[in-house]
């Protein structure tokens, strides 16, 4: 159950940002900026939105204490596409990555080097930044690694995607009896 419990924990927090609370030259306040993007998440499956089956404390308590975004738009139907699509600012119609891809194919398929990013424009900015979870934008030596896409900081699952598809298969299995 624990496991479960892990593995929806990584669904439900696939990439967060973070930022260092510093000032700029300036002597201004940067905003330190946390974004949760949860794939297959529903706008009530937190408790700060009214679940009550599933418990999401910490969550509810950021919602509580900052701000909340309630009218988002997915960039697309499926995950690596919409990240890629957050990441850069591009409109489906002009993003590099445009679906999902098998996990044979995906360490081959990247955000290209030259794609800005929004990582790349808070360092201009003077912020650290940080990606944990699901990237699926390119692996670690490639072009569209999370390092060479801006990022600081990135503890990313490589494999993620065979594992949560084996463990979802246990657990269909499991409620099929």
């Amino acid at each position: 159950m624990k496991s479960l419990l892990q593995t929806l924990a990584i669904l439900f927090a696939s990439l967060i940002l973070f930022s260092s609370d510093c000032k700029s030259k300036g002597g201004i306040n940067k905003l330190n900026i946390i974004f949760i993007l949860a794939d297959d998440m529903g706008y009530n499956d937190l408790g700060y939105y009214g679940q009550k089956l599933i418990k999401s404390p910490n969550i509810d308590r950021l919602a509580e204490e900052g701000i909340c975004f309630t009218q988002h738009y997915a960039g697309s139907t499926v995950c690596a596409s919409s990240r890629a699509v957050l990441m850069t600012g591009l409109h489906m119609g002009h993003s590099y990555i445009r679906g999902n891809y098998n996990w044979d194919t995906e360490g081959n398929v990247s955000i290209p080097d030259e794609s800005i990013t929004v990582a790349e424009l808070m360092r201009e900015k003077g912020y650290s930044k940080g990606v944990i979870g699901k990237w699926r934008l390119g692996g670690p030596g490639s072009s569209g690694g999370p390092n060479n896409q801006g990022f600081d900081y990135s503890l990313c699952y490589a494999a993620m995607i065979s594992r949560m598809d084996r463990d979802i298969r246990k657990i269909m299995m499991l409620l099929e009896g």
